[in-house]
C-alpha cells in the first residue's frame, strides 16, 4: 500500500469523501485533520473506494477516522491493519479511532471490538446566543458584568491578529500549567499550541471563522471554528485572559450570535478533563455524541 503525505492540495479529495454522508463528530472536517500536522505525520490512501487517513508519531500509527466512502469489507480492514502492524511493534496500538454510532454495526460485523473513547457536546445555537432562562443565570450574570465594567472591541478574526492571539495563548497556557502540574495535561496544552500555530499559518487555506476581543488595543480573547455540515458549526478554540471576569462568557455568547445560519454548535469533547466536562455541561447540550475506538478482539 502506497500512502500519500497530506498536502493542502488534498482538500478537494478529502471534501469529496467527508461530505459523502452526514457526520456529527467535530473530527470529520478537513480543518480538524489538517491542523494536527505539527504533531503527526499524516498520510492517506484510497483503498477499495474508501479514504483512509493515517496518523503517525513516535509511538506508532493509527487510522484517525473510519474508512470514508464505500461500506467497509473484511479485505479493507485486513489491509488497514496490515499497514498499521507494519509500523507498530505492539499490535495493541493498531486501531481505528473516532467511529460514530452509525459505523459500529458494520465494523463489529467484521470482527472488531468497539469501545467508547469520548463524546462531543452539541448545543442549540439559539440557547448559547440568548442565554435566556434560569439555567443560564450564572453565565448571563458573568456576561453582563464584563459588558458593564470593560471598554472593549469585538472584531472579526483576521490573520493579522495571529501574533496577538498566540501571545494570549502563551499567557493562558502558563496560568493553566501553574494550576495543574499533571504532565499529561501540560503536554495537551503544548499540543494545542502547536495545532493553533498550524491553524494560524494556514488560516486562509482553511475555512475558519472567528472573532476576537480587544481591550486597550490588546487581544484578550479569541474564538474560531468551522462549518461541519449544513446546520452545525464547531468551535475549535476559545482562549481568554483568565483574569478578566465574564470575558469567556461574553465572547462565547457573542460569537454564537454571529453564527445565525446554524442550528447547532458543537463545542467539541472534554479531553477527559473533569473541569472542562462540567463547563460544557453547564451550557446544557441537547445531545452528547459519542466517539468510539475499534480494535481487533483478543
Amino acid at each position: 500500500m502506497k500512502l500519500k503525505k497530506l498536502s493542502p492540495r488534498d482538500k478537494k479529495v478529502f471534501h469529496k469523501f467527508l461530505f459523502r454522508q452526514r457526520r456529527e463528530l467535530a473530527v470529520f472536517a478537513w480543518e480538524n485533520i489538517f491542523i494536527w500536522q505539527g504533531l503527526f505525520e499524516i498520510s492517506w490512501a484510497v483503498i477499495e473506494g474508501s479514504l483512509c487517513i493515517f496518523f503517525r508519531d513516535k509511538w506508532g500509527i493509527f487510522l484517525y477516522l473510519p474508512p470514508l466512502g464505500a461500506k467497509p469489507t473484511s479485505g479493507l480492514i485486513k489491509q488497514i491493519f496490515a499497514q498499521l502492524d507494519s509500523v507498530n511493534r505492539n499490535q495493541e496500538i493498531s486501531r481505528i479511532e473516532n467511529l460514530e454510532e452509525n459505523d459500529l454495526a458494520d465494523i463489529r460485523q467484521l470482527g472488531l471490538d468497539c469501545k467508547i473513547k469520548s463524546q462531543d457536546y452539541c448545543c442549540l445555537r439559539s440557547d448559547l446566543a440568548g442565554l435566556s432562562g434560569n439555567k443560564y443565570k450564572s453565565q448571563r450574570a458573568a456576561n453582563n458584568y464584563f459588558i458593564k465594567n470593560y471598554c472593549y472591541e469585538y472584531l472579526p478574526f483576521s490573520q493579522k491578529d495571529s501574533s496577538g492571539c498566540l501571545k494570549l495563548y502563551r499567557q493562558w497556557e502558563s496560568v493553566r500549567k501553574a494550576a495543574n502540574p499533571d504532565a499529561v495535561y501540560q503536554g495537551m496544552l503544548e499540543d494545542s499550541r502547536n495545532s493553533l500555530q498550524v491553524a494560524f499559518d494556514n488560516y486562509r487555506r482553511l475555512d475558519l471563522t472567528g472573532g476576537i476581543v480587544k481591550i486597550d488595543g490588546q487581544v484578550k480573547a479569541f474564538s474560531f471554528g468551522y462549518k461541519l455540515n449544513s446546520d452545525t458549526f464547531c468551535i475549535l478554540y476559545e482562549i481568554t485572559d483568565l483574569s478578566i471576569k465574564g470575558l469567556a462568557q461574553f465572547i462565547f455568547q457573542r460569537f454564537c450570535r454571529d453564527l445565525s445560519g446554524f442550528k447547532y454548535i458543537n463545542i467539541m469533547d472534554d479531553s477527559g478533563l473533569e473541569n472542562l466536562k462540567k463547563v460544557k455541561l453547564s451550557y446544557h447540550p441537547v445531545r452528547l455524541i459519542p466517539a468510539y475506538i475499534a480494535k481487533r478482539k483478543p
